[in-house]
């Protein structure tokens, strides 16, 4: 089929770029043509709250990306949606996770969609959005009026899809990240992070924002008797909240936590994941609301176990007691999940039943999913 992405790509940097280009690979592999539509302005400067929307790495090899997109400019959406009515894809595949990308991404696949033979199949991140803004509500809706049909990655999100539309939802879970490369040993990791290989490390990896609860994992470290071990923090990623960022210096320097909390608060490149995670043993996502979360699905590619906490469908893909815990959303039951991992009875077959969960997120069963999700054969 001729299928077309539209969303982010390179070089616009993080989860929803190495989402679509590693969508891109799968369907190419199974022998679809694929054009992703991706963005010429994601966001205006005063809207994105990093400090690049671009990356440093090099283009993926072998994907036909178009910068294209203006999100804030409606004749640019009009003749985008020209341009890909002309096209006659089969199908177009459209990420939707924030309000703002309702009017841009709601216009061009009404256009799209006016030669009667595309249908539009969109993939949910947030229906409802971690933080609201005016005007959220409406422009889902008119998004929404420009959607066949819908899946989503965690049952909640399901439900939520479900309250707001008639039109076909259904499930499938987030497949693996395996596009970080192999593992490396400890030692090469923490040589090539300059930390010290005798140490324990517990990681926290991706963008920090207020939901994600990065302070309830510093407030854990401080409480007994995860405050006396020799566990160390390694966060790794750009903060994206300023609120969150003066919370947690404030938390370091309260409880002294300077000499064991390792901040690597910069972009982290592709090319450097696969050593913040080969570096830890356990990754803890200590959010206080959720949806789904692709760093689960690193840590599954990289075979590492988890701490995560019971909110939105991080519980769902993290059996407790098999590949990790599952806590609660507060500081005392996130250090006590912790301190079984590090210091309590090992899990039996840990190993065995990561490799075991990690094959329940396999891309083609996704895709598999995505086709039947519009009646389409695959």
């Amino acid at each position: 089929m001729k299928i077309a992405i539209l969303g982010t790509a390179h070089p616009l940097r993080g989860g929803l770029a190495a989402f679509n280009e590693r969508l891109a690979y799968q369907l190419q592999q199974e022998g679809h043509e694929v054009t992703i539509w991706s963005f010429s302005l994601q966001y205006p400067g005063f809207l994105f709250p990093g400090k690049t929307q671009y990356s440093s790495d090099p283009a993926p090899k072998g994907l036909h990306i178009r910068t294209a997109v203006n999100s804030v400019n409606p004749l640019n959406w009009i003749t985008v949606g020209g341009q890909m009515n002309a096209e006659q894809y089969d199908l177009i595949v459209v990420k939707y996770w924030l309000p703002f990308m309702g009017p841009c991404f709601g216009t061009i696949l009404r256009r799209a969609r006016r030669n009667g033979r595309t249908k539009v199949l969109c993939i949910v991140d947030n229906m409802i959005p971690h933080e609201a803004r005016p005007g959220d509500a409406q422009f889902t809706r008119y998004f929404t009026g420009a959607v066949d049909a819908f899946i989503t990655m965690s049952r909640d999100v399901l439900k939520d899809v479900q309250r707001l539309t008639p039109k076909p939802a259904s499930f499938s879970p987030h497949p693996v990240y395996d596009s970080y490369g192999p593992a490396v040993s400890k030692d090469e990791a923490c040589a090539h992070l300059k930390l010290n290989p005798a140490k324990r490390y517990m990681l926290f990896f991706g963008f920090i924002r207020d939901y994600k609860g990065l302070d309830l994992l510093l407030e854990a470290m401080a409480q007994s008797p995860l405050a006396t071990s020799d566990v160390e923090l390694i966060v790794a990623g750009e903060y994206y909240s300023k609120t969150a960022e003066a919370t947690n210096a404030a938390i370091i320097d309260r409880h002294g936590l300077a000499g064991r909390v390792h901040l690597r608060t910069d972009f982290i490149p592709d090319s450097e994941v696969r050593y913040y995670f080969s570096a830890a043993a356990l990754v803890v996502q200590p959010y206080k609301h959720a949806t789904q979360s692709g760093i689960t699905q690193i840590a599954y590619h990289f075979g590492k176990p988890m701490v995560v906490t019971n909110v939105g469908g991080l519980a769902e893909v993290v059996p407790d007691g098999k590949v990790g815990f599952v806590a609660e959303p507060d500081a005392s039951s996130i250090a006590q999940a912790i301190v079984r991992f590090y210091d309590g009875a090992p899990i039996p077959h840990l190993a065995d039943n990561i490799a075991a969960e990690k094959k329940k997120y396999l891309w083609e069963t996704f895709t598999q999913a995505m086709f039947a999700a519009v009646g389409m054969p695959q």
